[in-house]
């Protein structure tokens, strides 16, 4: 299936200017692929390189999308089925080789190492990667916790 169409706001929280991930290239239960092209009003862009921050951010949101993932009905392309918040709850390692540069288009892809779902949330391993024209720039261990937020009726 070709994701590139998907409107990746409508399954992640996050907003302009704080959204790092532009499209999902591939995505199952067990791995996700995502593109982010760095723009010039990004707020992570330091002097001209995106900054550190911003590659913990992208692999996070990326990460968060594989779970999220699960949380949506197989056949919902516009994230109608459900409303979810995450945390980081933990970086256990990472290595920062290099940050891209304004104007490049970085590749994040991300593996589920473990995941554990109860009634009120998932807590998950992810293992994540960021490369730039097949050269890695980042590679990480992110513990997060993914919550969907249940309406109250009154």
């Amino acid at each position: 299936m070709n994701f590139h169409h998907l409107d990746i706001k409508k399954f992640l929280p996050h907003r302009e200017p704080f959204l790092m991930v532009d499209h999902v290239l591939t995505i199952d239960d067990e791995h996700v692929s995502t593109c982010y092209h760095i723009k010039p009003e990004c707020i992570f862009n330091e002097e001209g390189v995106f900054n550190e921050a911003g590659m913990i951010e992208n692999a996070a949101q990326t990460c968060s999308s594989i779970v999220g993932k699960s949380y949506f009905d197989e056949d919902d392309l516009e994230g109608c089925s459900a409303k979810l918040i995450g945390f980081i709850s933990a970086i256990k390692k990472i290595n920062i080789k290099a940050c891209a540069k304004v104007g490049a288009t970085i590749t994040t892809k991300a593996y589920i190492k473990s995941r554990l779902n109860t009634d009120q949330f998932t807590m998950c391993s992810i293992d994540c990667f960021i490369t730039e024209d097949g050269k890695e720039l980042l590679s990480c261990e992110i513990n997060l916790v993914i919550q969907e937020l249940k309406e109250h009726s009154k």
